[in-house]
């Protein structure tokens, strides 16, 4: 590749400053966590094309190249260190990279900072490329950057990182590089992890891979297609596998293919098929996630060849259930009608399906968001659902016509992340569609709907899944939306967003240490839940816990569906064919004639119960009533069933109660009562124990 070097040869050391900004969180405080969940493979990506070139350079120009990587989700930028580098015959350029529109106001504020410091900045990503597609002219927030004296970079680096490197030294690079072209990536250089990035995350055996690019479809808010292209490009085959084969002896096994459509990658039968020899014949243990469309199991051999190739979990654009807002978004790919059977294709060979799924689509209200989670729980069955705020982002089809109609949003790109409401709803106020959303978080991540995925899940991806819940589980807790989440957060009491208020030492650190404890308690919490969902789960294909989760099932049905009925005869109608529905259960398959006589006594309750319902005439008191009556015994027939759920359960009561006194100062109730504290601790930390020891270790 041509140069032109000029005053390079002045320079001997280059130090290229890569940084994955974060975000801001609605106070102001940059977004920061001790471990982040999944790598930034933007920044593994541009230090592989600059490692492509390093040797060269130190022979042919005598420049010694040294990368630095920030990823600030899970790192601080030293900002002082860098000034002391940008000196004499060492020059320090930054390249600020994969700035998404949620990023860009932390990313401008990072550029500005870096450029008073003396160091050259560049910004790129999916924010500066998609407004550059679509309006052609810089918009004012990078107008302003480049008047600053930052330089843009439009699209992709492949093929020209290390000219825009060369002329930025020499002082001669542009304020503004616009892609003409989408590179051919086949043959481009394949993105190798650095072992010490990866220790910053949960998993470090962990890495990311982008194996093709672009999307052939045409969806209004996406703007993949437009800042990718609708026509596929894609690495080679035996490029994607050579990198897996390195990887792997730095450990890395498990992969995100972060492709946005990897179904559609031409290679995609040639990858699976070397994966599966890799695993096979050299028994590396390879396994992966990946992003396809729902029409990816009609593709012959696709999900077979996906499953032995050691795919766990295929995260699927669903959307909506609601064809007149799929349509709206030309989303015409996604057919409704076939969603239960594309979801089974993929249970049938073992992969856990994860889908996503927008809220504030034309034709959503909060009731038909309702129901289409209820659909989507109890007749599609996904095992995981990540929910989204329809957000017009910068570079889709939605964003450009809201601009070019005049039609009002949220002038702050910090809330463009997909869980903030950046514009107005047709059909809801703001306060509903936060409802409409929240509301689809509870309910698919309550307990019930919980037990339902891991019972039927069984023993093969019982595990993965579990792990999944644990991780949104947790991250729902801040709220933070779990994909750009991580696991406890940091806060800096001064690096804020321009204007926040820094407030004083103490009264800091007073409000850190209230929500450390809050978090605290509310980790303790998640711990006892998602250890009594351990224990009403742990043997899926047990006959036992499939009994009770059939039988608890049933009831929950029936509770779920009372919301729709709209007359006393409807209400007649589904008692009885409940009552009808229980009588099977008489049977149980438990070893304690005791529990065999409470299960049938309460059977036998249930059914009376639904008698007295059935004659009663008072309807809408009926309904409320017997919507609670079988919460409760659902809860009571695990307890006759599940000794240790029962347990656990009791002693959750006894920290409950425990806490309550404490809080309102009941200290002779508290002193009374610590001897039962004593027993409960220890029973308590061995149950406990024991849940961490088979979560640790994979066993039932």
């Amino acid at each position: 590749m041509g140069i032109i070097m000029g005053t390079i040869t002045e320079i001997n050391k280059l130090t290229v400053i890569l940084i994955n900004p974060s975000r801001y969180d609605d106070d102001g405080y940059v977004i920061r966590y001790m471990k982040g969940v999944l790598p930034c493979n933007t920044l593994t990506c541009m230090r592989s094309l600059t490692l492509a070139f390093a040797d060269r350079w130190k022979h042919d120009r005598n420049i010694d190249i040294d990368i630095k990587m920030y990823d600030e989700v899970v790192e601080t930028i030293p900002f002082s260190k860098i000034s002391r580098w940008n000196r004499h015959g060492h020059r320090v350029v930054a390249a600020i990279v994969g700035v998404q529109s949620n990023q860009f106001p932390r990313a401008s504020d990072l550029a500005k900072r870096l450029t008073d410091l003396g160091v050259k900045t560049l910004i790129g990503g999916f924010h500066v490329s998609g407004i550059l597609a679509l309006f052609g002219d810089p918009s004012p927030e990078i107008q302003e950057l480049m008047d600053y004296g930052v330089t843009i970079v439009q699209g992709e680096a492949e093929s020209r990182w290390e000219n825009i490197l060369a002329e930025v030294l020499e002082d001669s690079g542009k304020a503004l590089y616009r892609q003409e072209t989408y590179p051919d990536i086949s043959e481009m250089t394949v993105p190798s992890q650095d072992d010490s990035y990866l220790k910053n995350f949960a998993l470090p055996n962990m890495g990311t891979l982008d194996c093709s690019r672009g999307c052939p479809f045409g969806c209004t808010f996406c703007t993949v297609i437009n800042v990718q292209g609708r026509k596929m490009r894609y690495r080679t085959g035996e490029s994607v596998l050579e990198t897996i084969r390195i990887n792997q002896k730095h450990g890395i096994t498990r992969y995100f293919f972060t492709d946005d459509n990897f179904s559609r990658n031409p290679e995609w039968e040639t990858i699976f098929d070397g994966i599966a020899s890799l695993n096979e014949c050299d028994n590396m243990g390879i396994s992966f996630m990946m992003q396809i469309d729902t029409r990816s199991h009609t593709i012959p051999n696709f999900v077979d060849k996906a499953s032995r190739a050691g795919c766990t979990q295929v995260f699927i654009g669903m959307e909506s259930l609601n064809p007149k807002n799929l349509a709206a978004v030309k989303k015409n790919q996604n057919k409704v009608e076939d969603y239960a059977e594309f979801i089974d294709s993929w249970h049938r060979v073992g992969v856990m399906t994860h889908v996503g799924y927008i809220i504030g689509f034309p034709y959503d209200t909060v009731e038909s968001v309702r129901d289409d989670i209820r659909r989507l729980m109890n007749e599609i069955k996904v095992d995981q659902a990540s929910f989204f705020m329809l957000t017009p982002l910068p570079g889709s089809a939605d964003h450009y016509n809201n601009v070019q109609n005049g039609t009002l949003m949220d002038p702050d790109l910090s809330k463009y992340d997909s869980f903030h409401a950046a514009m107005e709803h047709p059909l809801m106020t703001e306060k509903e569609w936060f409802q409409a959303y929240d509301e689809s978080w509870e309910a698919f991540y309550s307990y019930d709907n919980l037990k339902k995925v891991l019972m039927r899940a069984g023993t093969k991806e019982y595990w993965n899944i579990f792990k999944n819940i644990m991780w949104y589980k947790n991250s729902l807790l801040e709220p933070r939306h779990p994909m750009v989440a991580g696991f406890v957060r940091r806060k800096h009491r001064t690096d804020v967003r321009p204007g926040t208020e820094i407030i004083p030492p103490l009264r800091f650190h007073l409000n850190r240490t209230r929500d450390f404890l809050s978090g605290f308690k509310k980790r303790i919490q998640l711990f006892f839940e998602l250890e009594e969902l351990w224990l009403a789960t742990r043997k899926p294909d047990d006959p036992t816990f499939r009994y009770v989760a059939d039988f608890t099932e049933t009831l929950g049905d029936m509770r779920n569906r009372l919301h729709t009925v709209a007359t006393r005869e409807e209400l007649i109608s589904m008692a009885a064919s409940l009552k009808q529905k229980v009588a099977v259960f008489r049977e149980a398959p438990v070893r304690s004639k005791k529990s065999r006589r409470k299960i049938n006594s309460l059977i036998g309750d249930i059914q009376q119960y639904l008698d007295r319902v059935m004659t009663s005439e008072q309807f809408q008191r009926g309904r409320t009533q017997l919507t609670s009556y079988l919460h409760s015994t659902t809860r009571q027939f695990e307890d006759f069933t599940l000794k240790q759920v029962a347990r656990r359960r009791r002693l959750t009561r006894t920290w409950t109660l425990t806490w309550a006194r404490l809080k309102s100062g009941k200290i002779i109730q508290f002193a009374i009562s610590l001897p039962k504290i004593a027993v409960s601790m220890i029973r308590d930390f061995r149950l406990s124990l024991s849940f961490a020891y088979h979560l640790k270790n994979k066993n039932f």
